[in-house]
């Protein structure tokens, strides 16, 4: 019996996680869940899974769910620590309980969690990229120093550690991250100006949270997919590439240096990976439908277009420069994002609000957390400047 603490329990991984958890209880546990402020679905959740610690970020949806477990008949026997703010949410994901950390948290949230469940010597089955886009290498250190394992939960990554599995690193050539190319693939440049988001949210393969969305539209997040695939696999950034793969079969690919190369292939589904992460290194069964290839009849690749999808090659830059650049182009990108759903800015101002506050930007040296989040702080408060 594997014991969960999830990180992020309210999003689309952790439904997944969560689902899987029920379909296979005698192979796993939720001991933990973690959210942001939806209390509610946080309740649905305690009543269902029986957890031993919960943690909201927000203090007065804690103070709601407190409130919720109290008038509960069912809930009266169960005894739940209910906890709050970023302190609750690093108590939960260092529960001495947990087996394994499902870090699922949406964006930069998840940064502080996440590393210290890796100082708590906790596996980490990483959904969230942002830990390793704003401090990969502080990150991966840390794991080394601790023995800790990080398997990848998106299919990215995962479609790539599957296919390094039992080959010898140094013949590897290259990385070949795939992308859908999101919503707006075969849209004109000049009609994207007066994208709404209900258009830019209408994936066509995937059924993702909004903001992971969103960046899809954009290309941004492959490439935070690229930097994250920079830590995990240690290969640098000109032997990671991008092509467009509209069909969302081919996961991801790696070249070695005889020119072989290996894809991992299977339908759009995130139960694949996330279910290999939790219970690697044995495969589950999940009763999904079967990849038949006679049916897609043809795979296509081609190269993004870096005119239509600026933030892919700011990535790139990004990871090129290091220091504190990566997690300035996360912070902007977070808010830049968040502006444009709510309706401050258009589609096109997301790439251009990136450009600006990576311009303003003095990349330092990063030698510690606190200069992480001292950067991402810089470039939150550069960018909602420049939208103000």
């Amino acid at each position: 019996m594997k014991k969960i603490v999830l990180l992020g329990s309210t999003g689309s991984i952790g439904a997944n996680t969560l689902q899987l958890a029920a379909d296979f209880p005698d192979r796993f546990q939720v001991v933990g869940l973690t959210a942001g402020s939806n209390n509610d679905k946080l309740l649905l959740q305690i009543r269902r899974f029986r957890p031993q610690v919960v943690a909201l970020a927000d203090e007065k949806a804690a103070e709601r769910l407190r409130r919720q477990c109290r008038s509960r008949r069912d809930l009266k026997d169960l005894k739940i620590e209910i906890l709050s703010g970023m302190e609750g949410l690093v108590r939960t994901a260092t529960l001495d309980e947990a087996d394994i950390v499902v870090s699922a948290i949406v964006g930069s949230a998840g940064l502080v969690p996440t590393f210290e469940a890796i100082r708590a010597k906790k596996p980490i089955a990483l959904a969230n990229k942002e830990p390793l886009v704003m401090a990969g290498a502080i990150i991966q250190e840390e794991a080394r120093r601790r023995g800790v394992a990080i398997l990848p939960v998106d299919s990215e990554h995962s479609a790539i550690f599957q296919s390094l599995s039992g080959q010898r690193r140094g013949d590897v050539h290259r990385l070949i991250l795939t992308a859908s190319g999101g919503p707006l693939l075969d849209l004109p440049l000049a009609k994207r100006r007066t994208i709404k988001p209900a258009q830019a949210l209408k994936h066509p393969t995937w059924r993702m949270g909004t903001k992971i969305t969103i960046d899809s539209a954009t290309l941004m997040n492959k490439g935070l997919e690229v930097i994250e695939a920079r830590w995990l696999f240690d290969i640098p950034p000109d032997r990671i590439d991008v092509v467009i793969h509209r069909q969302s079969i081919v996961h991801s690919m790696v070249e070695y240096r005889d020119g072989s190369v290996i894809a991992q292939m299977g339908i759009p589904d995130m139960r694949g990976p996330l279910a290999y992460a939790l219970n690697y290194p044995e495969r589950l069964p999940l009763g999904l439908p079967a990849l038949d290839l006679t049916k897609v009849k043809a795979l296509t690749f081609e190269l993004p277009d870096h005119k239509k999808f600026p933030c892919l090659g700011y990535a790139y830059e990004a990871l090129k420069t290091g220091g504190t650049m990566p997690a300035v182009l996360n912070a902007a990108n977070e808010i830049a994002v968040a502006a444009y759903l709510s309706g401050r800015i258009g589609f096109l101002e997301i790439a251009r609000l990136i450009r600006k506050t990576m311009d303003g930007h003095v990349p330092q040296a990063v030698k510690n957390l606190e200069d992480v989040l001292e950067a991402d702080r810089w470039g939150r408060e550069r960018a909602m400047k420049a939208i103000s």
